[in-house]
């Protein structure tokens, strides 16, 4: 059940294992007290059943043991309560402040209806910015800036992180830290308009040796266009994706969309709800509200030959 997406009762990081046993000791008591309820509400139908069909009209007395049921379950309510009310408070004081000295910093910004990741380096040349898909080392304590332009967000990792608000003027901070490889399922958790369900994002954590050659890769600019159909698309995207996009190394240079400089690394497009693979991205491309009505993006209505120009092109950024 933990490696199912967005699934909460399994952790990969420091982080989430203050916070998953809590969670199951949070569930077993909830589930033991429904059904300790249930059995006692079928128990006592049964005996009134058992006594007649008709049951005369009984004035509330005191005495007998209807008292001494209400207090015995009060207090065994307590104890469960206490241990939740206590282990509650020492899994917030370790996971609510952040890592004094991170390894990395990050600035998420989740906007309608995506998520825009900034890796800020030591030199503005080492800083990059990304899209819907989070790139970190293993064993690596990671600290995340959150801000919105729009509405309020929420990030989610639950194999990592619980939830944190993004909210407009306000910058929030949360962490992440990872204790293995492998790709872990993000979500908006805070409905933020039409496409909040399909506002996902992944975190990928990698070894410290190949998330140094991930972030390499993310510094060089795009490459230059080979083929005849990639210069046609170039032409395509500085003309007509510029106004939203920017692809580094060409006059695209836009902000309000995701950056396209190495769209073909991500493993997804759309905020993590299609696979990046030829097929997906020429019909994201060919009608974005098709597969997800709402989007920001709108329909170029581009012909035949500009569509194999534009996809010619977008797959050599990687």
């Amino acid at each position: 059940m933990s490696g199912a997406p967005l699934s909460y009762l399994g952790s990969a990081g420091s982080k989430a294992h203050q916070v998953v046993p809590l969670t199951w000791f949070a569930l077993i008591v909830s589930t033991a007290t429904c059904l300790i309820f249930a059995a006692l509400i079928v128990a006592a139908v049964r005996r009134g059943r058992a006594e007649g069909d008709v049951v005369a009209a009984q004035a509330v007395i005191r005495g007998g043991n209807g008292l001494r049921w209400i207090f015995v379950s009060l207090i065994l309510a307590a104890v469960p309560i206490a241990v939740m009310l206590v282990w509650t408070m020492i899994a917030i004081a370790r996971t609510g402040v952040p890592p004094a000295h991170p390894a990395l910093v990050l600035d998420v910004t989740p906007q309608q209806f995506w998520w825009r990741i900034r890796y800020r380096g030591a030199l503005p040349s080492d800083t990059f910015t990304t899209a819907n898909e989070i790139h970190i080392p293993v064993g690596a304590k990671v600290l995340v800036r959150l801000n919105s332009p729009d509405v309020i967000h929420s990030f989610w990792v639950p194999s990592l992180s619980g939830k944190t608000d993004a909210i407009p003027g306000q910058n929030n901070v949360t962490w992440l830290e990872a204790s293995r490889p492998g790709r872990f399922r993000g979500q908006c958790a805070e409905f933020c308009g039409a496409e909040h369900a399909r506002m996902g994002f992944e975190v990928v954590a990698q070894s410290p040796a190949d998330f140094e050659a991930w972030r390499r890769g993310q510094l060089r600019s795009a490459p230059r266009p080979v083929t005849t159909e990639q210069v046609r698309g170039l032409a395509i995207v500085e003309y007509r994706c510029s106004l939203c996009h920017s692809v580094r190394g060409t006059i695209a240079g836009a902000g309000s969309a995701p950056d396209l400089t190495h769209l073909m690394s991500r493993a997804t497009i759309a905020a993590a709800q299609l696979p990046n693979n030829p097929g997906s991205l020429r019909g994201w491309i060919e009608d974005p509200q098709a597969r997800k009505p709402g989007t920001q993006m709108p329909n170029q209505h581009l012909d035949a030959a500009q569509l194999n120009d534009l996809t010619a092109y977008l797959g050599t950024l990687k």
